[in-house]
């Protein structure tokens, strides 16, 4: 299918690694003029290359999601860079906040911490746009959720909150852009393979029971309804839809991808 992105401009926040990476590198082979925004520009670079060399257009701009002025001057910074129009945002940025800490045991300020990276973070962000893309009378809007904001999670009490009211956020701001042809919608990944989850998550595991680490990801796969673990190219490819008129009569949803574990 021909997702009709060419000329697109995206801006991605959290684009450094990961999924976030994976996102900007399959919206840039769809042909999108990719806005990549991050506080560390040096560790953004080397995605930038890598769009670049693939002959794909790339702007690199610094941004504090947690700042609203500087969300709105990265906002500007595209516009100026490619001719006015902002037609994607994608948000990627966030954090993974306490881990293994109880609701009781957890900070005031890392429960802040983490609810201003991954809530406000993306309000400053959707808010910037808004104006640009409600002038336009079109947007895509997707940010990335995560499934412990659907059916939460013992021990994440901070991150899980911070999903939660980011699921909030997306079906508000759905309901109030959608008389502008505006589509908001939130993807929600749950275990992604990749270095966290091989080095961390699997060697706690293998750690605490006693077993190899191959065996602890072969547990996790369990869970899941396709015994399988989702990769990065899985949400990117679920932002690729969200953000493409094929799904031009879907917003305010969740979307998990995550093998069948928070819906079944």
């Amino acid at each position: 299918m021909d997702l009709k992105l060419g000329g697109k401009v995206a801006l991605v926040t959290g684009p450094a690694k990961g999924m976030g990476a994976a996102v900007s590198k399959a919206f840039a082979s769809e042909g999108c003029r990719l806005v990549l925004l991050g506080r560390d520009l040096v560790a953004i670079e080397p995605v930038a290359a890598n769009i670049r060399a693939a002959g794909g257009e790339v702007l690199v701009t610094a941004c504090d999601v947690t700042s609203e002025s500087a969300c709105e001057a990265a906002v500007e910074a595209a516009r100026q860079r490619f001719g006015g129009a902002i037609d994607i945002l994608v948000n990627v940025a966030g954090g993974t906040g306490p881990i293994g800490k109880t609701g009781a045991q957890t900070s005031g300020d890392e429960f802040r911490d983490i609810v201003d990276v991954n809530m406000t973070g993306c309000f400053n962000m959707i808010r910037a746009v808004a104006p640009v893309m409600m002038a336009q009378n079109s947007g895509k809007i997707v940010n990335v959720g995560g499934t412990f904001g659907m059916r939460g999670r013992a021990g994440r009490v901070a991150y899980s909150a911070s999903k939660w009211g980011l699921r909030g956020l997306t079906k508000s701001f759905a309901l109030e852009l959608g008389a502008s042809n505006i589509n908001v919608n939130c993807v929600a990944p749950g275990m992604v393979d990749g270095p966290r989850f091989r080095d961390k998550v699997c060697r706690d595991m293998a750690e605490k029971l006693g077993i190899s680490e191959a065996e602890a990801a072969r547990r996790h796969a369990e869970d899941y309804a396709l015994k399988r673990i989702s990769t990065d190219a899985d949400v990117a490819n679920a932002c690729l839809f969200l953000a493409s008129d094929a799904s031009r009569q879907i917003t305010g949803v969740d979307l998990p991808v995550d093998g069948g574990w928070a819906a079944l």
